[in-house]
């Protein structure tokens, strides 16, 4: 055995390897503006610069709303900072307790649980869901996140995968499943690198007729879409007939941690067995606080959403108009092709440096090789001129760097 092995090269080998494939990931030094969003600072070594951002998850603004900050600052003064523990010894508080039963009420379900993490909630949740019922076999979309993906895999469980959004697919593989198995059917509402919506009457339709439960995702969904911002399943009549439905608070409510919304029977089983919940520290109150005051804002404020979807589509209308890329999508995510990792980053380095215009490239492993993209998520706070800037910026990174043009 080799006493004097080179550990470091290995980790040196694996970031070469990914620089080589161009998808080697810098992290901009950001500093955001309470109160001045979607403006912020870039930190260069050489060069502070105001930039505008165009990629962010917080779709609503609601980490800047005045009332969630007043609420977390309120919270941090009477609970303190952090929660004490895990929620099995000392970390559940009487906050804790209140966002569940206003998440609850948000999904008409009788219960919810909170978890850290939009992750942690669906590799806990699912997991344990699948290993509680007898003999499951799970049934999971394709382009299904990396958390439910983890999820699958650490069930142990029998895993098929149906091609995304196939119904006529979906139902095959069902067919070939004994009718007395147990049956988990995994899937996102909103996918959030395409923009596009599962048909989730027809799985609710399939998972009747075959007596498979449902596992949805919403977390690109929740706060955006519904009356009061219960998801695409609100928006659609469904949320009854679905077993679980997963959500978090980091995207349109502006906070951190996730969650699932269920019956009693199945939030307490979870949360009886589930390691990820059982075994980490839970949210501290000052977050649980802001969670409270968000959640409650966005249900009661509808006009956000419709002003969230009229920013979506104009945006939309400017890029096609300029004859950019612009790939389908029917919700707020406005993408548009690259196609190429190396300059997917060259087009967003070039975005940041001569336009003060931060988005993000989207390469492999977050979307399959060959359809890198700019993931553009505009909010109600980008105005029209800000809009104009964009497409002006991008119509001239596409020409310097003679990126294909819309078909």
């Amino acid at each position: 055995m080799n006493g004097n092995m080179d550990y470091e090269s290995f980790f040196k080998q694996s970031v070469d390897t990914i620089k080589n494939e161009g998808r080697y990931r810098v992290f901009a030094n950001l500093e955001r503006q309470a109160g001045n969003y979607p403006h912020a600072i870039n930190r260069r070594a050489d060069a502070t610069e105001n930039v505008v951002v165009w990629c962010s998850n917080d779709y609503l603004g609601q980490s800047q709303n005045p009332v969630v900050r007043e609420a977390l600052v309120e919270a941090a003064q009477q609970f303190g900072c952090g929660s004490g523990g895990t929620r099995n010894i000392s970390g559940t508080t009487h906050l804790h307790v209140i966002l569940e039963e206003e998440l609850a009420q948000l999904h008409n379900k009788e219960a919810a649980l909170l978890f850290t993490s939009g992750y942690v909630s669906n590799d806990a949740a699912i997991s344990t869901i699948a290993k509680l019922v007898p003999n499951c076999v799970i049934l999971s979309d394709e382009w299904n996140h990396a958390s439910m993906i983890a999820g699958v895999r650490n069930s142990g469980c029998e895993k098929l995968i149906y091609r995304h959004c196939d119904m006529t697919h979906l139902e095959e593989l069902l067919q070939g499943v004994d009718s007395d198995r147990s049956k988990l059917i995994v899937f996102e509402s909103v996918y959030s690198m395409d923009g596009d919506i599962s048909p989730i009457g027809e799985i609710c339709d399939l998972a009747d007729k075959y007596g498979a439960m449902t596992y949805i995702d919403e977390v690109h969904a929740v706060g955006l879409y519904g009356e009061t911002g219960g998801g695409i399943s609100e928006c659609d009549g469904l949320a009854d007939r679905l077993t679980v439905i997963e959500g978090t608070l980091a995207k349109g409510f502006g906070m951190v941690g996730g969650y699932i919304a269920a019956s009693n029977a199945l939030v307490d089983a979870i949360r009886s067995n589930a390691p990820g919940f059982i075994f980490t520290t839970t949210l501290p109150p000052p977050v649980i606080g802001g969670a409270i005051a968000s959640v409650r804002y966005v249900r009661e404020h509808n006009e956000l959403r419709i002003k969230h979807q009229e920013r979506a589509a104009t945006l939309k209308r400017m890029v096609a108009d300029a004859g950019l890329p612009l790939m389908d999508s029917v919700t707020h995510i406005v993408p548009v092709m690259v196609g190429d990792p190396v300059l997917c980053k060259r087009a967003t380095d070039m975005l940041l440096e001569d336009y003060n215009i931060y988005i993000q490239p989207i390469n492999y492993p977050t979307v399959p090789k060959g359809t890198e993209r700019l993931r553009i998520t505009p909010t109600p706070f980008h105005s029209d001129e800000l809009m104009e800037d964009l497409v002006r910026a991008l119509v001239e990174v596409w020409q310097r760097l003679e990126l294909k043009q819309a078909a």
